[in-house]
């Protein structure tokens, strides 16, 4: 693509207000970003100095306060770790400017999976409904999903720091098993790349059953093992909401980032970005944008909050039977024993 046309979609979604961009530019965009992730690898290497950031979720202006305080690309490297849509208002912007980013500028912006960069999820959680409501079909969203099944699964900084969007998986020791994972698809109920996408750190010994339904919890002695065996200094990862913006466990062998800044535009929290360069690391810890206030679309796309019901979810997917046989819990907890048998 040329450049000018790149800058010309760039311009267009910094405008104000959100606009998304016509269907057939979108679809023309992801189809180039699709052929440069195809040539990326599963870990893909970065130098530093580089910002590493957590969710975004559809949380637009905070995605420009995040741009305007850790500086506008190709200024600033970025490593996003995944979770650009669903819950947030303007998810379709979001995962444009990204999306478009990243053509402009290959070398300076690298996108990993999320959990939510999934047909499946994305159908509850919002940009399934957005992409609907905004150009009135699904082909928008079939066109995003084509791109998110070709997503960095990590990204390795200086060979030390290993960023992924969930966490580790007891099917991995190694940065070569997560290498060799193919990634051109939806993302599985479960093994290796489901966890990397799903897990969470605990307070656990080791290995325990994640009350998500997906993914696992792990613990200090797993992180500093997998941390030793592959040379790492550090894991970032995202995926969790953390009052603070930022969260060390472990020792600091392993860091939670979030950088979508009072989540579902309620929960108050705030958000941070990760700079590492020859300075060592600095948070940039900030607080949702302004713009926020003021500029609240009439009709909320999600639907379903911060966390979602299994009601909820049962209705917008139309398992009626859902709540009758699943026991209470999280919406994508619901979600995740039903896709076992369902959504293939």
């Amino acid at each position: 693509m040329r450049q000018s046309t790149l800058d010309s979609y760039i311009t267009h979604l910094l405008s104000s207000p959100p606009q998304p961009l016509p269907e057939s530019s979108l679809k023309t965009l992801c189809a180039h970003v699709r052929t440069l992730l195809i040539e990326e690898s599963n870990i893909q290497p970065v130098s530093s100095p580089v910002t590493i950031c957590g969710d975004i979720h559809g949380q637009f202006w905070d995605l420009r306060e995040l741009l305007r305080r850790g500086g506008m690309v190709p200024g600033t490297s970025y490593v996003f770790m995944g979770d650009f849509v669903d819950r947030g208002h303007y998810s379709l912007e979001t995962v444009s400017l990204l999306l478009a980013l990243k053509a402009r500028y290959p070398d300076r912006v690298t996108l990993l999976r999320g959990n939510h960069e999934s047909r499946q999820i994305t159908q509850v959680y919002g940009f399934y409904d957005e992409c609907q409501q905004k150009y009135g079909s699904a082909a928008a969203w079939r066109t995003c999903c084509s791109v998110f099944d070709y997503l960095n699964v990590a990204a390795i900084i200086d060979g030390t720091v290993l960023c992924v969007h969930g966490g580790l998986s007891p099917d991995i020791r190694t940065l070569d098993q997560i290498r060799v994972l193919s990634r051109g698809q939806e993302i599985p109920h479960e093994g290796a790349f489901c966890d990397l996408m799903w897990s969470d750190p605990d307070e656990v010994e080791n290995w325990a059953v994640s009350p998500r339904g997906a993914g696992w919890l792990f613990g200090g002695v797993v992180t500093q093992q997998f941390n030793h065996i592959n040379d790492l200094s550090l894991i970032a990862r995202a995926h969790q909401l953390v009052q603070e913006g930022y969260k060390y466990m472990f020792d600091e062998q392993l860091v939670t980032v979030w950088s979508a800044p009072n989540y579902c535009y309620r929960c108050g929290n705030l958000a941070s970005m990760l700079e590492l360069g020859a300075g060592g690391r600095r948070f940039i810890v900030y607080g949702a944008a302004e713009e926020n206030a003021r500029d609240r679309p009439q009709k909320t796309v999600s639907g379903l909050g911060c966390t979602g019901t299994v009601a909820e979810l049962a209705r917008r997917l139309r398992w009626r039977t859902l709540c009758s046989v699943v026991r209470p819990g999280t919406a994508e907890c619901a979600y995740k024993h039903r896709a076992r048998s369902a959504l293939q």
